[in-house]
């Protein structure tokens, strides 16, 4: 049985009412297709008629602003540094000679003295007793030694005539002899007096400045008190040691040796005020080995008293003076994975990666061994905002503004270094 005659069997069987709707939704469904295929033509015709989106271009990025400076020539001082304590070249404590009560103190706490100014007395009475009686000592031995030698040249003249025995001219010779030492012992002990007459006034041995009083006038003082009548010490000149690392040595030992005079500067312990200048005297004779580290000492004038004994002070030795070389604020370098660079100002105002080598640094500027020439210009201030190739507008560091306009966009790059954007920190 083929397909038309099941349809019509099936047809005869259902009821007349069914089969008449089955035969209309089969007449209705190209129709609804076709409607179907017209909305959606319709929805494409409408799509493509209606404006699209456009895309937004981002507006170019404005340039950085910066501050520049040009690479200069000039002198380079190679210095070095060093933590040093300030000594004075004299410190001596004054004591007494003799024994005795100090009647008398001449100077006062903090004062400066001059070499030979009375300081203090001593009593005395006992030591110009002891003079005279030592005096009158030496007179007498002195009569008897002139008696003696009167006898003896009587005795000569007898002996001549063999007057008297040989025994009592030798006798006399002897007792000459012996007048003749006492008189010289005498004379030491008057010395000796007289020494001890002069020590009861206490004279500064020294220039310098007077410490604190240790002893008061009516103290019984000698020569064994351990603190002494007072401290002077030496403010002018003064000297300051200080170290700096062995490898320093050959350096500094080569400028000395060539008669070369290393000038020194003394700052207070922030390193921002200076206090003294002055010039290196004399290095050490060993190095430390727990250090590494080796002595030098620098003298200095010290005439406005800005140094004092035992003050820490950062000193700054000039070992040698670069002369004509390129030089550079120190603000204009930068360091990444090129290495050492800086950003070289272009004339079509952008900026390149330029590598370069330094040499020594002398406080905010430091010499330039290769990579740049005099004359070139570079970023000084801004640079942690800027890329190889980016723009750049100049401004004066006096005023916010730039002081000359940005370059046109679309320019080519200036020639700059080899190093690359990404090398750029």
């Amino acid at each position: 049985m083929d397909d038309r005659t099941a349809r019509n069997l099936l047809g005869s069987w259902l009821p007349e009412s069914q089969s008449s709707q089955t035969r209309r939704s089969r007449q209705r469904w190209p129709f609804g297709l076709l409607v179907l295929l017209l909305a959606a033509a319709l929805g494409w015709w409408l799509y493509q008629r209606s404006p699209q989106p456009t895309q937004t271009t981002r507006p170019p990025a404005p340039p950085t602003s910066v501050v520049a400076a040009a690479a200069d020539k000039g002198d380079i001082n190679i210095t070095l540094n060093g933590l040093g304590t300030v000594t004075s070249l004299a410190t001596v404590t004054i004591r007494t000679q003799i024994s005795g009560y100090l009647t008398r103190v001449a100077f006062e706490e903090g004062q400066n003295v001059a070499q030979g100014d009375l300081l203090a007395e001593i009593d005395s009475r006992p030591y110009e007793a002891a003079l005279q009686q030592m005096q009158g000592q030496l007179a007498r031995d002195q009569a008897l030694l002139e008696g003696a030698k009167v006898d003896l040249a009587r005795y000569q003249r007898l002996a001549t005539t063999n007057a008297i025995p040989q025994q009592q001219l030798d006798t006399q010779k002897a007792l000459v002899k012996q007048y003749e030492g006492q008189v010289a012992a005498d004379e030491g002990q008057v010395n000796t007096a007289k020494t001890n007459l002069a020590y009861t006034r206490i004279t500064a041995p020294v220039s310098g400045r007077i410490g604190l009083r240790q002893v008061d006038p009516g103290n019984y003082v000698t020569p064994g008190d351990q603190n002494g009548l007072v401290v002077i010490t030496q403010l002018k000149p003064i000297s300051v040691i200080f170290t700096t690392p062995e490898d320093n040595l050959p350096t500094i030992l080569a400028r000395l040796r060539a008669g070369a005079t290393l000038p020194v500067t003394a700052f207070d312990r922030s390193g921002t005020r200076q206090l003294a200048k002055g010039e290196l005297k004399t290095i050490d004779n060993q190095v430390d080995t727990t250090t590494g580290t080796f002595k030098l000492r620098a003298q200095f004038p010290n005439d406005d008293e800005g140094l004092f004994p035992n003050q820490f002070v950062n000193v700054q030795l000039l070992v040698d003076t670069l002369q004509d070389t390129t030089v550079l604020p120190t603000a204009a370098i930068q360091r990444g994975s090129p290495g050492t660079f800086v950003y070289l100002v272009n004339p079509d105002n952008t900026v390149s990666v330029r590598v370069v080598s330094l040499g020594p640094t002398d406080g905010d500027r430091v010499a330039v061994k290769s990579g740049l020439a005099p004359g070139d210009k570079v970023v000084i201030d801004g640079a942690d905002k800027l890329r190889d190739g980016a723009r750049i507008a100049i401004r004066d560091p006096n005023n916010s503004g730039p002081t000359q306009p940005p370059a046109t966009i679309g320019k080519g790059k200036g020639k700059g270094g080899k190093a690359s954007s990404k090398d750029a920190p």
